[in-house]
């Protein structure tokens, strides 16, 4: 299995990184990629990257902090250019349901980092929220140079999710498609092609069912590939297979 977007640098993981990491592997987690939303978070990062061979990083300012944490494209190609094992840039995208920072400011910073993950070849991976519209205009702007791109904690519709495979975008399934209100998104995960899903837990948040309301882990990983595999009438095992396969073919890993 692998954990395609957490937040190892934040709380009560970080202070706990080893346990975490033991019962990572224990369930049989192969990978884990700890995603960066600020500056700050990225120094965590690149200390976290470096306990275990499992882990990897992004580098990447998350649309709550686009009024704050301003970077360059020349910025994050630098960051991201520090580690091998920093693959991918993100979390960038835009989300106009808390506007934290002004729509104009998350739409310049996004632009940002799809240029740079164009420019490294790399996947970006999108924060959407209550931006369907602006987020597809906004990567469509870039289609001819074909961005890698990974729709994280995808909850969008299945007009949008439509949309975004012209493309070619991949889609992560959160513990959100084990919740009892989410119907519609799991019957957009049903038609979605078995070559574009990943997995993720976003943790420490979004823990699916039965630790729905607890602090989430990558270790919880197995029950969102669990319901994964019921949504997509195959067999557990194969969906691990088919997750893991493409996580590797998008980052590039073997």
């Amino acid at each position: 299995m692998i954990d395609s977007h957490c937040h190892l640098d934040q709380e009560p993981m970080y202070s706990d990184l080893k346990n975490v990491i033991l019962r990572s592997k224990e369930v049989g987690i192969e990978k884990i990629l700890s995603i960066c939303t600020t500056k700050e978070s990225f120094k965590k990062i690149i200390e976290i990257i470096e306990l275990d061979s499992i882990i990897y990083g992004t580098y990447g300012i998350h649309p709550h902090e686009a009024d704050v944490d301003i970077v360059s494209k020349k910025e994050i190609i630098e960051n991201v250019s520090l580690n091998k094992k920093i693959i991918a840039i993100g979390e960038s995208g835009l989300d106009f349901y808390y506007n934290h920072s002004s729509q104009e400011k998350q739409i310049s910073s996004f632009k940002n980092h799809i240029e740079a993950s164009i420019e490294l070849n790399v996947p970006i991976i999108v924060h959407s929220r209550n931006a369907e519209k602006e987020t597809f205009d906004t990567l469509n702007i870039y289609k001819n140079e074909k961005p890698k791109i990974l729709m994280h904690c995808f909850t969008g519709s299945s007009e949008f999710a439509n949309k975004l495979l012209l493309l070619d975008s991949y889609f992560s399934a959160s513990g959100i498609i084990t919740f009892k209100n989410s119907e519609d998104l799991r019957n957009t995960f049903k038609s979605l092609p078995n070559n574009k899903l990943l997995v993720e837990t976003d943790s420490p948040y979004l823990s699916p069912v039965p630790f729905r309301g607890k602090k989430n882990e990558p270790s919880f990983i197995k029950y969102t590939i669990e319901k994964l595999a019921e949504i997509k009438n195959n067999e557990v095992e194969k969906i691990k297979q088919i997750t893991n396969n493409n996580f590797n073919k998008l980052f590039n890993l073997n």
